[in-house]
């Protein structure tokens, strides 16, 4: 007679990860989670708001092809075009200076585009010296302390919709005493851009929160 041996029931407790794995799907998934606030951040404020009539324009530069404006660029010189149409009288600065790889400055080719399309180029001031936008608005600035712009407080900046969180985190930083600041955010008609800046723009809101100061 066959002796049946019963055998002990274990629930099944699910497959286990090492603690290495734990370790790293954490950090997974707190550095998804931080990107996601970062790229809410910087779609939140990169939109278009109009405060207190501006007086004052700066325009921030992107890279120029030997041809002229990038397509990122123009779409902010034509974003800009758009309101000086119905606001001739604000001074305009325009920001960006000469890359390695660019032909001429990005301020001078934001000159040379505006006055082509009806900009009053005494109402253009250059700054064509910086290489970031740390820069520009430092510059801009200085531009400001030195009596090239007229003194005012009422700003409005223009840029590509990514970039406005980044510029005004900075031009907070920098600038002190009483202003209004209004934006203009530039549609981005160039999807692989758009594609390039929705990764690059968190990462770079970071660099210039730690190092720009």
């Amino acid at each position: 007679m066959s002796v049946i041996q019963k055998r002990e029931f274990h629930p099944y407790k699910g497959r286990r990860f090492p603690s290495w794995g734990k370790v790293l799907l954490a950090l997974v998934l707190a550095g998804a989670v931080a990107f996601g606030v970062l790229e809410a951040l910087v779609l939140g404020g990169g939109r278009t708001q109009i405060v207190n009539e501006p007086e004052v324009m700066v325009i921030f530069g992107c890279q120029v092809k030997p041809w002229g404006p990038s397509i990122l660029l123009q779409d902010r010189l034509d974003t800009a075009l758009d309101y000086l149409e119905d606001h001739p009288d604000v001074t305009v600065v325009v920001a960006g200076g000469k890359g390695n790889d660019e032909p001429v400055s990005e301020a001078q080719c934001m000159y040379d585009y505006l006055t082509e399309h009806g900009v009053d180029g005494d109402k253009i001031v250059l700054e064509d010296a910086s290489r970031n936008t740390w820069q520009n608005i430092n510059n801009t600035l200085a531009l400001m302390q030195a009596g090239e712009v007229e003194g005012t407080g009422k700003f409005i900046l223009v840029s590509s919709d990514f970039h406005l969180t980044r510029i005004k985190m900075l031009w907070g930083r920098t600038w002190e005493g009483t202003y209004s600041l209004s934006t203009l955010a530039a549609p981005v008609s160039h999807f692989p851009s758009r594609l390039k800046m929705f990764f690059r723009e968190p990462l770079a809101l970071v660099k210039s929160f730690v190092f720009d100061r």
